[in-house]
């Protein structure tokens, strides 16, 4: 097991070099050979990592890039990981962080990676197709807001209980994104950052969402072994 110096420098070397983004990179470009990876449409999402709150700490305050984010009722402290997954496979081929307070859209356009003609995201990417950023050959697939589908008299009108089933098909290829965050959360335990600073933390957020990539295909990667 290293010591906790050795792997201080490993981070700073990663860092330095930006290796993280490698990492990634290289682990999609394996399995896009492999076919795993198409690019044809991305699915976007954001999740909030906790930060702590305490000003109990060397430096008697808060990490000065991490900020209030609320989400329903709830006020959490910290920073967000945006990610881009493959459409069809939900494995993860771009990631960004920020603070807390940073609005889901305003990071949408840059979760593409430039070749996919379809993108879909949750309601709280409403006008993201109008933003400055916007991909001029990219057609967004936006959630309904949940009070304007229940709107919907899905009973006595055709036309809306179409809305209906494509809103259904919408969220089917959005669940894909949750996968990685599930990995990361629950199986690799990353609930809160470990460093100060949004720089070390997405670098950590992208070398995690490669390591997620290779979980989530494992077995087929040691089938096309076998």
């Amino acid at each position: 097991m290293p010591d906790e110096s050795t792997i201080l420098r490993f981070r700073h070397r990663l860092e330095k070099h930006k290796l993280a983004e490698q990492i990634l990179a290289t682990v999609n470009d394996l399995l896009a050979a492999q076919g795993l990876l198409l690019k044809a449409g991305t699915a976007v999402d954001a999740t909030l990592i906790a930060a702590p709150s305490s000003t109990k700490n060397k430096d008697k305050k808060r990490d000065p890039e991490m900020h209030p984010s609320q989400k329903g009722n709830e006020c959490h402290f910290g920073m967000k990981a945006h990610i881009g997954v493959d459409a069809d496979s939900g494995l993860v081929h771009t990631v960004t962080g920020t603070s807390g307070n940073v609005a889901e859209v305003v990071e949408g356009n840059s979760l593409l990676q430039g070749e996919e003609t379809d993108a879909f995201s949750d309601a709280g990417y409403q006008g993201v197709h109008k933003r400055p950023d916007a991909k001029k050959d990219v057609t967004w697939y936006v959630a309904m807001r949940a009070g304007k589908r229940k709107e919907l008299d899905k009973e006595n009108n055709r036309v809306d209980a179409l809305i209906d089933q494509m809103e259904k098909i919408k969220a089917s290829i959005r669940d894909k994104v949750e996968h990685s965050f599930r990995v990361i959360k629950r199986q690799f335990g990353y609930v809160k950052v470990r460093y100060r600073g949004l720089k070390k933390n997405t670098l950590q957020l992208k070398t995690l969402f490669a390591l997620s990539n290779l979980c989530m295909v494992r077995h087929q990667l040691l089938g096309a072994q076998a």
